[in-house]
């Protein structure tokens, strides 16, 4: 076959992967962002619209909770949100832009790997099973449709890694739009989701790598390469801390992260739990992130690379530096698409065992029908990982549609200018109904906590979470000064303007306090028949 045919053939092939990519992460594209994670898809989502119709300005992301707008928050550069917004400027507010947003930047992790692998192992093949690899994965076929950052961070993250191994590997004098270009996708990388800082790991090591094998280095070029990133990571994080309400980025990191860390190097059973956390957390990797079978390929794959792989270094600083943020960061905030990272490199070295066993085919002396039935296997083989891939994750597509349609509904309901207070932690839930105010545990919400979101402006209390809400007696007795529009609905809405306090309220919350001073909150609300 001539060069001009393979070409042509290795296109269409990398097509096909491409429309499997697409038709795997087509499900569910339309559901309500409820699906799993209903909390981050309901921020991102929430940020999207705010953008749209509060303030176009990628700099100022908030949020509907905390109160009134503004509500801004320190969190990552919004670039789902951003691309979302300018088409809810022309065409209406719809999260499925959100999720086919995301779903474009997953496709196009899929394209890249494909050069990445046939680069890296100068391979076509070992190019096309690298996207497939990652097309079929169940978290990257399903987070790859979720109205979230991260498959957006892990997009600019490959392409970076992919145009600076080319350049620290290949390239003997490096070019300026060679070094702009990795520095550009390294940037985006980090402002993406500063997770992807994982990957100065791995190109620290091929950096280190290039000297010691004493090859031509530009060392102002390699401060361009890492400073610049870095430094626009830290303005953009600087700009946004400075107005920012919540702190999730920095505050995590210092309450969190941090504490922890630090407890594991300084005390025997910290550590003995943080590694029992990283053994899990591995096991959430291996079992609902890449899968167990392109796991055990993944594995196969750094012991029995092609003698062709270009670097060895930078797969292994690559796990290396995963590994380290699991450990890290993972095993204190135990969320499996935050090990997303780890996906390409699996998908790459799955790549690189199987076209070392299909050459190591091609090239026996085995009779060419057991060539022919290999191949059928191999064929099957994938149905059947693609099967139990979509099996692992059908789990996270569902939704509960009673709280949709609840949600719906109060958002038909209530005054639209409103501020409310929810009675329960889920941003999706309070996007749905419409409103900016507060989210907070019913159980936890005191009446001077309520007194002051009153002050504030707030006209509704939504118990979504009746039973922690009538648990937390003081609250509950507490709210029974204020009419509720539907007492029989599923989720009781009380309306909290001052002036519609019912008539002798503070006598039958002063008669409650007597009864609490005694010991008998519990048996005076039961002798009342509220707050059961």
């Amino acid at each position: 076959m001539d060069v001009q045919k393979r070409s042509l053939s290795w296109r269409v092939g990398l097509l096909l992967v491409l429309l499997l990519a697409l038709a795997l992460r087509l499900k569910g594209i339309h559901d309500p962002i409820l699906d799993h994670p209903g909390w981050r898809q309901g921020d991102t989502a929430s940020i999207a619209k705010n953008f749209a119709t509060l303030q176009y300005n990628v700099l100022y992301p908030q949020t509907n909770y905390n109160g009134p707008p503004p509500n801004y928050v320190e969190l990552e550069l919004q670039i789902v949100p951003i691309v979302a917004a300018t088409f809810y400027k022309v065409v209406g507010v719809h999260e499925v832009i959100g999720r086919l947003t995301t779903l474009a930047f997953s496709l196009g992790t899929v394209a890249v790997l494909a050069f990445f692998a046939r680069w890296l192992f100068v391979s076509e093949i070992a190019g096309l099973l690298a996207a497939l690899a990652f097309a079929i994965v169940p978290g990257s076929v399903y987070y790859g449709r979720t109205f979230t950052p991260d498959t957006t961070m892990v997009f600019f993250m490959t392409a970076a890694l992919y145009a600076i191994s080319r350049m620290l590997v290949e390239e003997e004098r490096w070019t300026a739009p060679s070094i702009a270009r990795s520095t550009a996708l390294l940037a985006l990388a980090f402002l993406a989701k500063p997770v992807s800082l994982a990957a100065l790991v791995p190109i620290g090591a091929l950096i280190a790598e290039r000297a010691l094998t004493w090859r031509t280095m530009r060392w102002s070029a390699i401060a361009i390469l890492l400073i610049v990133p870095l430094g626009l990571l830290y303005g953009y994080d600087r700009v946004v801390a400075s107005h920012a309400e919540w702190h999730w980025a920095s505050g995590i990191t210092q309450l969190h992260v941090i504490p922890s860390l630090k407890a594991s190097l300084t005390n025997g059973a910290a550590l003995g739990l943080k590694l029992t956390q990283f053994r899990l957390m591995l096991g959430v990797l291996s079992r609902m992130m890449i899968g167990p079978a392109i796991t055990a390929l993944a594995i196969l794959g750094f012991l029995l690379l092609p003698r062709t792989t270009r670097t060895r270094t930078l797969l292994w600083g690559w796990l290396i530096g995963g590994l380290a943020y699991t450990y890290v960061v993972v095993t204190v905030e135990r969320v499996d698409y935050y090990m997303y990272l780890l996906l390409p490199l699996a998908a790459l070295t799955a790549a690189g065992f199987l076209v070392r066993l299909y050459e190591a085919i091609a090239q026996s002396a085995v009779d060419r029908a057991w060539k022919y039935a290999a191949a059928v296997c191999a064929v099957a083989a994938l149905g059947a990982i693609v099967y139990q891939n979509r099996q692992i994750v059908k789990p996270y597509y569902a939704y509960n549609k009673q709280v949709y349609r609840n949600a719906l509904a109060l958002n038909a309901t209530l005054d639209k200018n409103a501020l409310i207070v929810m009675g329960h932690y889920d941003p999706s839930v309070l996007y749905y109904i419409g409103r900016y105010g507060w989210e907070e545990d019913p159980y936890l919400w005191t009446p001077f906590d309520e007194q002051s979101a009153i002050r504030k402006g707030a006209r509704y209390f939504i118990a979504i979470e009746k039973n922690r809400f009538n648990r937390n007696v003081e609250l509950c007795a507490w709210m029974q000064r204020f009419p509720v529009i539907n007492p029989n609905a599923q989720w009781p809405v009380y309306l909290t303007d001052p002036a519609r306090v019912k008539p002798g309220a503070e006598a039958q919350w002063r008669s409650f306090r007597n009864a609490e001073k005694a010991g008998d909150a519990r048996a005076w609300l039961d002798g009342r028949g509220i707050c059961r």
